[in-house]
């Protein structure tokens, strides 16, 4: 098996592993979006843990790069919070597929972050993208639409944080540094909210936590691995067949159904996602 096609099911397994993260979340009820965002962290935290203490030496990789791995995990778990509030009001499927700008709003920070240049076609791909969403949100002048609008912004932020995980791993820091930073500290700001908010649990909704939790740490460390055996520009439009598992997912386990409107969006946004791919491709 050669290294692309490893990196595709590596990316695939991600894809399928943050989907159904996306419907324990859902599963686990009406519980406060801050302790199902603390559990997701402290079950993937336990997990990166065990990278830590078999490879001690990775520590030393953060070394002089804090401050982007702080920046990495706040922005991170600000799109985690908004992803998990926007799938309180929205079928897995749009939330997943808001959730997937991210590489589209990456993009743009990376003029910023990384001093990268974006030429016209990028832009233009990128404009497409945006135009999709909002078959996907359905702006209206009603609080119905917050959910939708989270999962707008948690793209947002999504983008932000990957675009410093490319910072700090050029500088250096190892994937499984990076992966248990950011579990590590979104536990410890979100501990103070669990605390407060606290709503007591079942054992069911504790057990769809906790594989929210198995589930991010799969998608995490998969989706690492995979770009390890190939670039990005080769293989990350793959990356969006999470939609289609949510679809799937919400369909099969929820019942939910997508409208016309979305599914018109999330063709845009496909279409967007193949065209910047074989732009990258092209252009290289």
């Amino acid at each position: 098996m050669n290294n692309k096609l490893k990196g595709i099911l590596l990316i695939l397994g991600a894809a399928a592993g943050f989907a159904f993260m996306n419907l324990f979340v859902k599963l686990s009820g009406d519980l406060p979006t801050f302790q199902k965002a603390f559990f997701r962290n402290l079950v993937a935290c336990l997990i990166a843990s065990i990278a830590i203490i078999k490879n001690p030496h990775i520590v030393k990789t953060a070394k002089g790069n804090f401050g982007g791995i702080l920046a990495r995990s706040i922005f991170g778990l600000s799109g985690v919070v908004l992803n998990f509030y926007a799938i309180s009001g929205l079928n897995i499927a749009d939330a997943s597929l808001l959730n997937k700008l991210s590489p589209f709003f990456a993009m743009i920070f990376s003029i910023f972050l990384l001093k990268e240049k974006v030429r016209k076609a990028e832009w233009a791909i990128v404009a497409l993208a945006f135009f999709g969403a909002i078959f996907v949100i359905k702006p209206s002048f009603s609080y119905s639409v917050l959910p939708a609008v989270a999962g707008f912004f948690s793209g947002m932020f999504a983008g932000l944080a990957y675009t410093f995980v490319r910072k700090v791993t050029k500088n250096g820091v190892a994937g499984s540094m990076v992966v248990f930073s950011f579990s590590a500290i979104s536990t410890v700001i979100l501990l103070p909210f669990f605390i407060m908010g606290y709503k007591p649990m079942t054992h069911k909704q504790l057990f769809f936590l906790i594989m929210a939790g198995v589930s991010a740490a799969v998608g995490q460390y998969f989706i690492t691995f995979a770009y390890k055996f190939a670039p990005a520009k080769e293989i990350s439009v793959f990356d969006y067949t999470q939609v289609i598992f949510a679809t799937l997912l919400g369909l099969l386990i929820l019942g939910e159904a997508v409208d016309y409107l979305s599914f018109f969006g999330y063709f845009i946004i496909f279409a967007a996602a193949v065209l910047r791919w074989r732009y990258n491709l092209k252009k290289d």
